[in-house]
């Protein structure tokens, strides 16, 4: 008898995945079903303002990256992972940094941008083990660390790594722990110049007095 053939699309490999799972679809124990795959995963921020070409609300929905790391995995096991929790149709992805992106539309404007640290990950998935910042990425990124640090009136830089730890993303908190030098000199000055302003208004008080 012979041999039965695999689809094309049941070939296809790629270590690195992406569907489409909704809120009204999905298992209540969804996450933890993935979570037992033991795959590196990372979850969108709930996309519920997504408006399509007729200005219509589309669905609610959640998109999410799996990425098997070594070897490559065929479609049909991807296939049946997304099938465990009814989501989409996967699709392979040939690299992962563009579609961690449009986890919150980073580089789509036009659309509703969702906030970064929504995303959610499991299994130890970092961005940072895909990608490497860029410089220009780096420079945007410390430019709001900077702006981080003057609306939360840090002057210790251990409070500026404690917020990133806990409510940055991974890139804030590799910026920001990769340049220590930078930050703690930043942190130190705004530290003197409060000092010296305390000194300074104190000085005026007594003048006055």
């Amino acid at each position: 008898m012979p041999e039965k053939k695999s689809s094309g699309k049941q070939q296809q490999k790629s270590r690195n995945w992406a569907f489409v799972a909704y809120p009204d679809s999905v298992p209540a124990d969804w996450k933890e079903i993935l979570k037992q795959t033991g795959v590196q995963f990372a979850i969108s921020p709930l996309h519920d303002k997504d408006i399509d070409p007729n200005e219509d609300e589309k669905k609610p929905h959640w998109h999410i990256i799996m990425a098997w790391g070594n070897g490559s995995t065929t479609y049909n096991v991807a296939e049946r992972v997304a099938k465990s929790i009814n989501g989409t149709i996967p699709i392979a992805l040939a690299q992962i940094r563009g579609y961690y992106r449009y986890l919150t539309h980073k580089d789509n404007p036009e659309k509703f941008q969702y906030d970064e640290k929504n995303i959610i990950t499991f299994n130890g998935f970092s961005i940072l083990d895909f990608v490497e910042l860029t410089k220009s990425e780096v420079h945007i990124i410390k430019k709001s660390l900077i702006s981080l640090i003057q609306d939360n009136d840090y002057i210790e830089y251990v409070d500026f790594i404690d917020h990133l730890l806990f409510s940055g993303t991974p890139e804030q908190f590799d910026v920001g722990s990769q340049n220590t030098l930078f930050f703690n000199h930043y942190l130190t000055s705004r530290r003197n110049k409060m000092l010296e302003m305390k000194r300074e208004a104190e000085n005026e008080t007594r003048r006055r007095e």
